[in-house]
C-alpha cells in the first residue's frame, strides 16, 4: 500500500509491501488499503532553521490488522530529527533517504504501478516510515519532525514545504501553520503560493495559518530581514531563454526614524447627498467622515465637500485640523440633508481646484452612490477634466456605495492618481470600508516613488504595476516585469519622505536557475488584467471613437488586437478569467485560434466593453483590481460573478510552468492544444524511454507535470510526448 500525505493518494504494488504516499493524488479506496484522512503540518523557523512538524492521520477499514509503510517527499538537505506513533500500540520505524536513494525507490514503484505521479517529487529526498500494525477499523497518527538549513539570497530566506501540485476534490484536508522568528527582524513575509494572512507579534516575529481549501502545491514563503531602515528589495526571476526571461522584485518601503518629520496628510472628504442617499447611507457616510478627522493629527489639514447638483463646502480652502475646527466640522456633518441630482463632475473640480501646501500629501476621499446625472455626464469628458484640474496631483480614493454607480469612471479616477477604488456592496458598512482604506493612509513614508533601469534602455519591458503606489508603513510592494540579456540590471528608486527626495538602489542578475516558475504566471494574471482595462475603456463614450454613439463591434480592430493577446496569454499561462472560461468549459481550448478569439471577442464586447453599472459593472472591477494587484498564483482560477458570488474551473492545471488542459480522461499541454498536428511519441511508464524522458524534466525542473499520471501529452524539447 502507499501513502504518501503531502496531498493523500493511495495506490497498490503487486507485492508483499504495503506502501502509502500521501503526498500524491488519491486513488479508489481498496478495502486492503489504509487510508489518509487527513494531514497536518507545523513549521518553526528561527532564523534560517526550520523544523517542521508532519502529524498523518491513517485509518485501517479492514477487519484485520494491517502492516503499513509510508514514503514522504523531503528537502534534499532535510535531517531527520524524531518519529513516533500516536493511538493503538504497535511499532514504528523511521529512516532518511538521501535524493539518490529516494529516487531509486519512486522509480522502482512506479515501474510496478505504471503511474508517473509519484515521481514529481523526483529531485528530493525522502522520509520512510514502517509501522506495525495498524489494527482492525482503528487510526493511528503519525508524527514525523524534520529539520533543515534555509537557503539565503541576500536580505531574503526562502522556506519551501513539499506537496503535490495535482489538483483533486478528494484529497484528505490539510491544516498549515506557520511560525518564524529572526532576531534582526522581519520586513516582510511573502508567498506566492498562497494567500496568508499574517500575524505580527513583534518585529521579531510573524505567523499565520491555513486551513480548509488550500491551493495545491509546494508551500512556498520568503522573509525579507530586517537588518537596517533603508529600503529593502530582493529579487526571483525565471529565464524563458537563454537571454530573456522574467522577474519578481520584492520590495520593502524605508522605515521613518523616530524623530524624523511625517509627510503630512491633507485630506478632502468629498460626500454624496442626493436623494439615493437617504436613510443608513447617509448615517454611515457621517460616521465615516468623522473617523476620518478623527484619525488626522493637529497640524494635518482637511475639507468637507458635499454635493447633490450643487457643491457645498465646508472650508474654501483645506484648514489645519485643531479643536475649534474639528467642532465646526461636526457641526457642518450634523446639518447634512439630502435630496437632488447627482454632480460628479462639479464636486470633484472643487476639491481639485484647492490650492495644495509643500510638505503635505493631497488626497481625496471620494463617496458616491449614483451615476452623474447633473452637470457633464460624461466618462471621457469627465476622466479629461479631471486630469487637467488635478495640478495639486492630489490622489483621488474612491468609494461607490452600491451598484448603481459608473465602476469603471470610479476606477479610472483612482489609478490615474496613484490611489485605490472600493466598492461598498449592499449590506456592507461604509463607514467601516473607508476607516479600512484611511487606516493604511497613516504615516506614508515615501509619495510619488519612481522606478527606473540605469543605463540599460529596452533590458526591462512590461513592468507592473507601470506606476507604483505612494508606499506606506510596512506595505508590501510586489512588481513583475520582463528582463533582456544576461548582464546585471541596476535599479534606481526615488520618492519624496516628506523632508526631501530619496534615492535608493538595488541590482539583479539573472540567473539560469528554474526555481521560480510561479513569476511568469503572476506577471500574466496582471497583464490580462490590463488588456481587459484596455477593453473596458473602449466602452467609455463610444461616440468619442467615431462609432456615432454605438459600442465597438467584436470585430472591430483595435477590440480584436487585445483580445488576441489575452487569449494567447490565457491558454499559454492557464489563467481564466468570467471572460475567457468557455475555453474550458465548452471544450473551445482545442479548437482554432480564430475560432476562440470569435467567441472571446463576443463576450468582451458584450460584457467588458458594455457593462458600466450594476451588480455586472462592479463584478467586474473587483476582479480587475483584484488581478492587477494579484500577489499569489490561484489554481483554482477563482473571480467574482454578476451575482457576486465566487466561482472558478478545474479543467484546468498549473503545474510548475507548465499549463495542461482537460479532454475526456487525458491531460494535454497547453503548447499542444491548438497547434498543428505533430508527430507523437508513446511512451511506456515503467520502460527506459521513460526513466530518460524524467531526468530530461528534472533538469528543466518540470517533473511536477508527472502529478496528473497516466494518459498525459507533454511538450519537452519541442517535442510531444504521450504517456501510456
Amino acid at each position: 500500500m502507499i501513502w504518501m500525505p503531502l496531498n493523500g493518494r493511495v495506490v497498490h504494488p503487486p507485492h508483499h509491501h504495503h506502501w502509502t504516499l500521501p503526498h500524491v493524488r488519491p486513488r479508489p479506496q481498496n478495502p486492503a488499503t489504509l487510508a489518509v484522512t487527513n494531514i497536518g503540518a507545523k513549521v518553526s523557523i528561527k532564523g534560517q532553521i526550520a523544523t517542521t512538524e508532519l502529524l498523518l492521520g491513517f485509518r485501517n477499514p479492514d477487519g484485520r490488522a494491517k502492516e503499513g509503510r509510508a514514503l514522504l517527499p523531503v528537502p534534499g538537505k532535510a535531517t531527520l530529527k524524531s518519529f513516533a506513533m500516536e493511538g493503538p500500540s504497535g511499532k514504528i520505524e523511521a529512516k532518511l533517504l538521501p535524493r539518490r536513494e529516494a529516487r531509486r525507490i519512486y522509480d522502482e514503484i512506479v515501474s510496478r504501478l505504471k503511474d508517473p505521479a509519484i515521481l514529481e517529487f523526483a529531485g528530493m529526498g525522502a522520509v520512510q516510515t514502517g509501522v506495525f500494525p495498524v489494527p482492525a477499523g482503528k487510526t493511528i497518527r503519525l508524527r514525523l519532525v524534520y529539520e533543515e538549513l534555509l537557503e539565503i539570497d541576500g536580505d531574503r530566506v526562502d522556506y519551501v514545504l513539499p506537496r503535490t501540485q495535482a489538483m483533486t476534490a478528494d484529497a484528505p484536508p490539510w491544516t498549515i501553520s506557520l511560525d518564524w522568528k529572526e532576531n534582526a527582524g522581519i520586513r516582510t513575509l511573502y508567498s506566492p503560493s498562497h494567500e496568508v494572512s499574517l500575524k505580527r507579534d513583534s518585529r521579531k516575529r510573524v505567523s499565520f495559518k491555513l486551513s480548509g481549501k488550500i491551493n495545491p502545491g509546494p508551500l512556498q514563503v520568503s522573509i525579507l530581514k530586517r537588518r537596517s531602515k533603508q529600503a529593502v528589495a530582493s529579487f526571483m526571476s525565471h529565464p524563458e531563454k537563454d537571454d530573456e526571461g522574467y522577474f519578481l522584485m520584492l520590495l520593502s518601503p524605508p522605515e521613518r526614524d523616530n524623530d524624523a518629520p511625517k509627510l503630512k496628510r491633507e485630506v478632502t472628504v468629498v460626500m454624496d447627498r442626493s436623494g439615493s442617499m437617504a436613510g443608513l447611507k447617509l448615517k454611515q457616510a457621517r460616521a465615516a467622515a468623522r473617523q476620518v478627522i478623527g484619525g488626522l493629527e493637529d497640524g494635518e489639514r482637511f475639507n468637507l465637500i458635499t454635493y447633490n447638483e450643487a457643491v457645498e463646502c465646508f472650508s474654501e480652502e483645506p484648514v489645519e485640523l485643531n479643536e475649534q475646527n474639528r467642532q465646526h466640522a461636526h457641526q457642518f456633518l450634523d446639518r447634512l440633508r439630502v435630496s437632488g441630482g447627482t454632480n460628479i463632475h462639479g464636486a470633484l473640480t472643487t476639491a481639485l481646484s484647492q490650492g495644495t501646501r509643500e510638505g503635505f500629501l493631497p488626497m481625496v476621499l471620494f463617496l458616491t452612490d449614483g451615476l452623474p446625472t447633473i452637470g457633464e455626464t460624461s466618462e471621457v469628458k469627465i476622466r479629461e477634466s479631471i486630469a487637467k484640474v488635478n495640478q495639486g496631483k492630489r490622489r483621488i480614493f474612491t468609494f461607490g456605495v452600491g451598484v448603481d454607480v459608473n465602476t469603471p469612471l470610479l476606477s479610472r479616477l483612482s489609478d490615474d492618481s496613484r490611489a485605490v477604488p472600493t466598492f461598498v456592496l449592499p449590506g456592507e458598512d461604509v463607514e467601516v470600508k473607508v476607516a479600512k482604506v484611511f487606516r493604511r493612509l497613516a504615516g506614508p513614508v515615501l509619495g510619488s516613488p519612481k522606478l527606473r533601469v540605469k543605463g540599460a534602455p529596452g533590458r526591462m519591458t512590461d513592468l507592473l504595476p507601470s506606476e507604483l503606489p505612494d508606499f506606506f508603513a510596512q506595505d508590501q510592494i510586489v512588481l513583475v516585469g520582463r528582463y533582456h540579456g544576461k548582464e546585471q540590471l541596476d535599479f534606481v528608486l526615488k520618492g519624496s519622505d516628506g523632508r526631501e527626495e530619496k534615492t535608493y538602489g538595488f541590482s539583479f542578475q539573472p540567473t539560469a536557475k528554474r526555481n521560480s516558475d510561479f513569476v511568469p504566471r503572476l506577471w500574466a494574471t496582471r497583464k490580462i488584467a490590463i488588456l481587459t482595462e484596455a477593453l473596458r475603456d473602449l466602452g467609455a463614450d463610444s461616440s468619442m471613437m467615431g462609432l456615432t454613439g454605438n459600442s465597438p463591434s467584436s470585430n472591430d480592430p483595435k477590440v480584436r488586437e487585445l483580445v488576441d493577446e489575452i487569449v494567447r496569454l490565457s491558454t499559454e499561462h492557464g489563467i481564466l478569467t468570467e471572460y475567457t472560461a468557455f475555453l474550458v468549459r465548452e471544450g473551445e481550448v482545442f479548437n482554432t485560434r480564430a475560432a476562440q478569439n470569435q467567441i472571446a471577442s463576443d463576450n468582451f464586447v458584450g460584457r467588458a466593453i458594455r457593462e458600466r453599472s450594476g451588480n455586472a459593472g462592479v463584478n467586474q472591477e473587483m476582479n480587475l483590481k483584484k488581478s492587477k494587484a494579484s500577489k499569489t498564483v490561484d489554481q483554482f482560477n477563482r473571480w467574482v460573478n454578476e451575482d457576486l458570488e465566487e466561482e472558478g474551473v478545474t479543467k484546468v492545471q498549473q503545474v510548475g510552468r507548465k499549463t495542461f488542459y482537460a479532454r475526456g480522461r487525458e491531460w494535454v499541454d497547453s503548447e499542444a492544444t491548438n497547434t498543428p498536428a505533430r508527430e507523437i511519441t508513446a511512451v511506456e511508464i515503467g520502460t527506459p524511454e521513460f526513466f530518460k524522458l524524467v531526468d530530461r524534466l528534472v533538469v528543466l525542473n518540470q517533473q511536477s507535470a508527472l502529478a496528473l499520471g497516466p494518459n498525459t501529452h507533454l511538450v519537452v524539447d519541442g517535442k510531444l510526448y504521450q504517456l501510456r
